[in-house]
């Protein structure tokens, strides 16, 4: 051979060895497939492509399509779409393993009893931080206070954070790092300090007010900020979740997403939400929607707070608390700042979430929306409202008249139900956690879990909307059981709607040609067994483009080349 000959070998040999290998298709075949696709809402078997759905139908006509395609058999199992949780926190989920877990506490005593055990593992200068009391799941219903956590912890400053994140509790030495100091009668814009019959602080800080010890705690290093995102998102993937909203995050936040997404690390797609109007804003309105180029992380949208939460009667309502006259909650923006803020975003081309839990706050924001959006409130904006927890009658058929989405969580009427009627009372309950007024009336329901407040795991959100029952079954029949949805209808909250409310439904959301071959293996037929056996479903494997993220060790796929 010629030199010219052995050096153009050379040459050819080389840029085979850089080209990528072509990617493999494989046919998936399952028992049934759940499209949510209505053309073709149901199929057995499944041809994808480096990530992208090739085709769906009949297994032996994929089969003869692609003779030499892996064969990959999950058996007698069902395929449904990747679940897409529209409203969560994943650095939030992922603190719940770095910090004391409070979820579930019965008692005062049982919040102490884990506090004195996660304390032994901290060194002698840290704050004792933890999440996830609810008092209201206590004899004593009443909120406690520093004192009882003084007996405890005298010098060690504890800072514990209520399971909805709108209250926290802290012990004098906490109250003592705060530089303003919280004696006298002021109140902080937007929130409440407790006080005593004295005017004493008693440790109990509601929605803003909670800022004045979340400042003076040290902050998270970026290792551990880092590591929270990474937990968050194996917690969801080894849940059946391929996609989360992240509802407000700082631009540091998406920062580390995006270097997770650079070296591949992201399990999920995130759609991230900017938090208010700050850096995050400031960088979409200036730079434009953001994207990474893996089709991991998004950010389109602002996610604004209007009010605070029911169970710490932070909620803004329209007339007194049924249980605590006098109080009607808190308005965390003022109605002007909505408009502003709306405004802005509808310039910068930005999609607005809004945190509403009271009929007050839903109102405030149906007005600042209806104001910023004029003439364009028809249009497809795809404008959401998180939670939309409690609705005044007039206020409720106004979503879907103005194309608002409804962003609800199921498992909150469920949390919520032992005494929510008792916040309210017996009328405004009627509009309270009302999923099937709002789907009958034309309003698009994103679903969703607000994880950690509740827990990740989608299928006691699925459970919760068709039984409107707690996990004992109870009560009998489900509470305000007129509000129910149907399995399809749950299971279309968590997947085609909530990526409709992230922009993404040409991408993911169901399964059909050229879109995303995220979806998840199950054992059981989530539209075929009764509501009530929703919440035991099998998560045998949770697929994102094609590949899986999580496989149980239980799984039993077969694969095979023919």
């Amino acid at each position: 051979m010629g030199a010219i000959n052995r050096a153009l070998a050379v040459a050819v040999l080389g840029i085979l060895a850089s080209t990528p290998a072509m990617a493999e298709v494989t046919v998936l075949t399952a028992a049934r497939i759940h499209t949510m696709d209505t053309a073709h809402p149901r199929a057995e078997a499944m041809a994808f492509e480096d990530g992208r759905i090739l085709a769906i139908g009949d297994a032996e006509e994929l089969r003869k399509r692609y003779p030499s395609a892996r064969q990959l058999d999950v058996g007698n199992a069902t395929v449904i779409p990747g679940l897409i949780d529209a409203h969560a926190h994943v650095s939030g989920l992922g603190m719940t393993h770095l910090t004391a877990d409070l979820v579930g506490t019965r008692s005062k005593e049982e919040v102490l009893q884990r506090l004195r055990e996660f304390a032994a593992t901290l060194p002698k200068d840290a704050w004792l931080i933890g999440h996830g009391w609810d008092q209201n799941d206590w004899t004593d219903k009443r909120f406690p206070g520093a004192a009882d956590l003084d007996a405890v912890f005298p010098d060690k400053p504890v800072w514990l954070e209520r399971v909805d994140g709108h209250a926290g509790w802290a012990n004098s030495a906490a109250m003592r790092a705060v530089k303003r100091g919280l004696a006298g009668n002021w109140q902080p814009d937007g929130g409440r300090v407790e006080r005593d019959a004295e005017g004493n602080p008693t440790g109990i800080l509601i929605d803003a007010a909670m800022d004045l010890v979340n400042n003076a705690r040290p902050p998270l290093d970026e290792a551990t900020a880092e590591r929270a995102l990474v937990l968050g998102m194996r917690d969801a993937v080894e849940h059946g979740l391929t996609g989360v909203h992240d509802a407000g995050i700082p631009l540091a936040e998406l920062e580390r997403y995006r270097r997770l997404a650079d070296r591949g690390e992201m399990p999920l797609r995130i759609t991230a939400m900017a938090a208010g109007d700050g850096d995050a804003l400031e960088k979409l309105c200036h730079d434009g929607l953001y994207r990474h180029p893996s089709g991991r992380l998004q950010m389109r949208t602002v996610k604004l707070y209007a009010d605070g939460a029911l169970g710490s009667r932070g909620a803004a309502l329209l007339t007194d608390y049924n249980d605590d006259h006098g109080n009607r909650g808190l308005m965390l923006s003022t109605p002007a700042d909505l408009l502003r803020i709306a405004k802005k975003a509808k310039d910068c081309g930005v999609q607005v979430a809004t945190h509403a839990i009271g009929d007050r706050g839903n109102h405030e924001v149906l007005q600042a929306y209806a104001q910023a959006l004029g003439a364009e409130v028809a249009g497809d904006h795809r404008w959401r409202i998180e939670h939309a927890q409690v609705l005044a009658s007039q206020d409720l058929s106004k979503l879907a008249q103005m194309h608002v989405i409804a962003s609800m969580q199921p498992t909150h009427a469920t949390s919520d139900m032992p005494w929510a009627e008792d916040r309210v009372g017996p009328q405004r309950i009627v509009g309270a956690y009302a999923w099937r007024q709002l789907r009958d009336s034309g309003a698009r329901l994103a679903l969703g879990s607000d994880f950690p407040v509740e827990s990740v795991d989608p299928r006691l959100g699925l459970y919760a909307a068709a039984t409107r029952t707690d996990a004992e079954g109870k009560p009998a029949g489900g509470w305000m059981p007129q509000e129910k949805l149907t399995a399809f209808e749950a299971l279309r909250g968590f997947t085609l709607d909530a990526a409709y409310a992230g922009f993404a439904e040409q991408e993911v959301g169901s399964l059909e040609r050229g879109k995303r071959a995220d979806f998840v293996v199950l054992a059981e037929d989530p539209l075929a067994i009764s509501p009530e056996r929703l919440r035991t479903l099998t998560v045998r494997a949770t697929y994102v483009d094609g590949k899986p993220v999580y496989e149980a060790k239980t799984a039993s796929a077969a694969a095979s080349k023919p």
